[in-house]
């Protein structure tokens, strides 16, 4: 680790669908930011919004009291932060990091303990509300760490949050919540396009359905923030079927290692690696309803008019 700079700045490293929305709203907030991403094009759309775009991840962490960071998954966490010229051998002494990748709370507090070997901090601080939430500068965070770790991200954190909850000082406790979170948030987007295929097979319009389902006790977050993209085809990613395969086999290990049986996650689980292996992995994840649509032959769309769909 470097020395401490005499400006600390802040630093992105994952400008992806929740990483680009999360940086703008500290863009909008004068927070001078300096971010990272492995794709030319999303780099040059940082730099538009007013960012400074480091070369490497070394770069973007040289210098950044706060370094967050926002991958998709362990694998890609390590390689940030521990791969060769990773961002802890260029933190300045004392910086933090701010993890909000989706990992188990296992190898969160693995992480924690390098982090903490290198002399740094780490905020363990995912986030949930979707590419929605990230832009508008609405998600909820789920932290532990340090005071100095909170204190450190507090700018940071009530640019891209409507919510924080801090939820103690050991690095794991936000990933655990995390990961039970997306217990419900995984088994909610694959009921949400069954009951949607099951309507359409039997006939209800889709259009209707979902009206009445959004507004009785059937509705849920996902359902409301996912069936839009279905009945409009709309499978251009923001969050994709990949990611949720992995959540929930997040959430599949942690139910192994409580000895905790989880018929409901793991019938999700097989649907949305149905969705992968028919090749969308790489889509939204509302996408999964194509498996139904498969099936069934149903297409998800709004009525025209009687027996008629757009």
């Amino acid at each position: 680790m470097v020395a401490a700079a005499t400006t600390a700045t802040t630093a992105i490293i994952g400008l992806g669908a929740m990483g680009m929305g999360m940086a703008k709203n500290m863009l909008r907030r004068a927070i001078p930011l300096t971010g990272y991403d492995i794709r030319p094009e999303v780099r040059a759309g940082f730099a538009e919004a007013g960012g400074r775009v480091a070369a490497n991840i070394a770069e973007a962490a040289t210098g950044a009291g706060l370094l967050i960071v926002m991958v998709v998954d362990t694998r890609q966490v390590r390689e940030v932060l521990l791969g060769d010229r990773g961002a802890l051998s260029f933190l300045p002494k004392g910086g933090t990091v701010m993890l909000c990748s989706t990992i188990a709370p296992s190898d969160t507090r693995a992480v924690a303990a390098e982090v903490a070997e290198a002399g740094a901090l780490l905020l363990d601080a995912p986030v949930s509300g979707g590419q929605a939430g990230a832009d508008n500068g609405s998600l909820v965070v789920m932290a532990s760490g340090p005071r100095a770790a909170f204190a450190a991200a507090e700018a940071a954190l009530a640019a891209i949050s409507k919510t924080v909850h801090r939820l103690g000082e050991e690095p794991g406790i936000g990933s655990t919540y995390k990961t039970v979170h997306q217990l419900a948030a995984g088994t909610h987007l694959v009921a949400a396009a069954e009951l949607m295929a099951f309507g359409a097979r039997a006939g209800c319009d889709p259009q209707k359905l979902f009206d009445i389902v959004s507004t009785s006790a059937g509705q849920s977050w996902m359902f409301d923030d996912r069936v839009p993209r279905m009945l409009n085809g709309d499978h251009a990613p923001r969050s994709t079927v990949d990611i949720f395969v992995k959540d929930l086999e997040l959430v599949l290990s942690e139910g192994r290692n409580l000895s905790m049986p989880m018929p409901v996650s793991a019938a999700a689980h097989q649907v949305l690696l149905a969705a992968a292996a028919m090749g969308y992995g790489g889509l939204d994840d509302a996408s999964v309803v194509k498996v139904y649509e498969r099936i069934t032959g149903a297409p998800v769309r709004p009525h025209r008019g009687r027996g008629e769909t757009v």
